[in-house]
């Protein structure tokens, strides 16, 4: 009986590491928590009182487009909400800064249409700017941060402002 068991015992063994040089071992990968969402919605806050533009909204998803955070400053226009999250979602799906995606749905100004004009039809994306990824200084995409309420370019300047702000941990 206790030689079954030890057949039973080595086959196990056996089986995991052919498992193990199969490659169906999981990879682990760097993930947004709501530790780091805060101190980038925090910094974000700052940058706009210290510059005094219109209360934003800001969003900030992980890298397949969940919420992780979302935070309305006083007085932040309320359809601003949703832009502010689409905005996040878009960059985070098409992980570029929603200022390129615009550039890529309309094109340039240089009067040249888009590459993909067909994107502008698609209800969940933004293409303007205030979203932008967020990376590891590896390129990894952790998730990205969507800001509404101000200008476009006020937008995307508060959601720099939160990377930045996170920007040493996010070269570990």
């Amino acid at each position: 009986m206790t030689l079954r068991y030890l057949y039973i015992i080595l086959f196990g063994i056996y089986i995991s590491f052919q498992l193990k040089a199969d490659n169906h071992s999981l990879e682990l990968k760097p993930v947004i928590n709501l530790s780091l969402a805060k101190t980038m919605a925090d910094a974000c806050e700052t940058d706009q009182l210290k510059n005094g533009y219109n209360p934003v909204n800001i969003a900030i998803v992980d890298a397949g487009g969940d919420l992780i955070l979302f935070r309305r400053q006083n007085n932040a226009f309320l359809l601003s909400i949703d832009i502010a999250q689409k905005k996040a979602k878009s960059s985070a799906g098409i992980p570029y800064p929603t200022r390129k995606i615009e550039e890529i749905v309309y094109g340039k100004k240089d009067g040249k249409p888009g590459r993909a004009p067909g994107l502008a039809h698609s209800k969940d994306i933004v293409a303007f700017a205030g979203g932008l990824p967020i990376k590891t200084k590896n390129g990894h995409l952790l998730g990205a941060i969507g800001i509404s309420g101000a200008t476009a370019d006020q937008d995307e300047k508060c959601a720099a402002a939160g990377i930045k702000a996170v920007e040493d941990i996010l070269d570990n």
